[in-house]
């Protein structure tokens, strides 16, 4: 093959990997962040499965002060925030188990900040705030083995994988950078340099199987107050599951990623414009994916003594239409419902959220409750102390 043909094989190849990315790039998801995309209002039974659950908590074991933890398909599992311990009800909302393990042993845990339950194989996987191990226990509460981690994690940014492994994302670097970016110059600390990594972690010892590196910007995305380093605290969605694997994603790159079951790591979603720390900044969180939509959340940069007020959006994968959420219940009227992409990364293609009581009680008397919601309060107001009322939604 003489030169000229080598020089014009290597430009088509060149050319058409261009227009591979390029076609890549334009058929990618997005949301503008400097448009004004306009509000609709969605009912939710038209996208989605519509049931209502109240969790008994008669007998006394299962009182219970939070919400809803983590969700499979024959258990909702609950820690209840007062006393570290973790409560099972079934699908119906009746008590099945419980276990409190708090304390200093070996086989015990400090507090009970967040957990994951493969309920094939009865493992729930307590993690403590700020702890470099998992401890894992039956749902009767039977001690089973303590997982170390490779790093400190903080705000317990992790999803069972499959079978044998658990994907953390260690944040220990960012909060690094967080608390110096907060503390006072006199103090005098070494600078940070922002980092993450998203990584697999056997379920058996927590050895490390595979590193995930996703493109990062050194761009803080953490706002100052030095009356308190912990007012800079920012916990943007790292870890969300999908029907085929998890998304994972760094806010300060603007893409989100789709991690598959056979560990392909390809673009799925990101944002215009680019971060700059050079600019006023727009942070998109991560997305949910659930039935015909993907969920989208978006939250202005935070500055000194300003909170953010988040945006929730929504846009159709079918049309690419893009709009403000606005989803009504038709058994609620008036009531207005968003879904935060962020929060309840155990499921895969439904959410849930909770009604207070007390507006419910007071609503039933207005009038406003309708169907198997109004049939449901009722059913409850003899009660002087009822838990709120939960709506799961499967999406479709």
């Amino acid at each position: 093959m003489n030169m000229r043909k080598v020089f014009y094989l290597v430009l088509s190849l060149v050319i058409a990997s261009c227009t591979s990315n390029k076609e890549l790039q334009e058929k990618l998801a997005f949301i503008d962040v400097t448009k004004e995309y306009p509000e609709k209002k969605i009912e939710l039974t038209d996208i989605a499965d519509v049931s209502y659950l109240h969790l008994n908590s008669k007998n006394d074991d299962y009182l219970y002060k939070g919400s809803i933890d983590y969700v499979t398909e024959n258990n909702i599992i609950v820690i209840d925030r007062s006393q570290n311990s973790v409560l099972f009800f079934s699908k119906e909302g009746n008590p099945k188990s419980h276990f409190n393990r708090r304390g200093q042993g070996s086989e015990e845990y400090r507090d009970a900040y967040s957990l994951m339950y493969d309920e094939a194989n009865d493992e729930v996987f307590v993690s403590p705030d700020f702890s470099d191990h998992i401890m894992v226990y039956s749902s009767l509460g039977e001690f089973k083995r303590k997982i170390n981690l490779p790093q400190v994690n903080v705000n317990g940014q992790m999803a069972l994988f499959d079978d044998v492994s658990i994907l953390v994302y260690d944040n220990t670097k960012l909060w690094q950078s967080i608390m110096q970016s907060n503390a006072p110059e006199e103090f005098n600390l070494i600078e940070q340099t922002i980092d993450s990594v998203f990584f697999l972690i056997s379920k058996l010892d927590g050895t490390v199987l595979d590193y995930i590196s996703l493109p990062n910007k050194n761009i803080d995305l953490s706002y100052k107050d030095l009356n308190s380093v912990f007012t800079g605290q920012v916990s943007y969605g790292r870890v969300r599951k999908s029907a085929d694997g998890l998304l994972l994603y760094n806010p300060e790159s603007d893409t989100v990623f789709h991690y598959s079951k056979e560990k392909h790591l390809t673009p799925y979603m990101h944002k215009k414009p680019i971060l700059s720390s050079q600019t006023s900044m727009t942070v998109m969180d991560i997305c949910m994916d659930a039935g015909k939509y993907q969920f989208i959340a978006v939250y202005p940069y935070r500055e000194t003594g300003k909170s953010s007020t988040p945006k929730y959006y929504m846009r159709n994968k079918a049309t690419g239409e893009l709009f403000r959420q606005k989803i009504t219940l038709s058994d609620f009227e008036g009531k207005e419902l968003y879904i935060n992409p962020r929060l309840l990364n155990y499921y895969e293609h439904a959410y849930h959220f909770e009604l207070d009581f007390a507006e419910l009680e007071e609503a039933y008397y207005k009038n406003k409750l309708r169907g198997k919601l109004k049939e449901l309060v009722a059913s409850l107001l003899e009660d002087e102390e009822s838990n709120n009322v939960f709506v799961f939604a499967d999406f479709y």
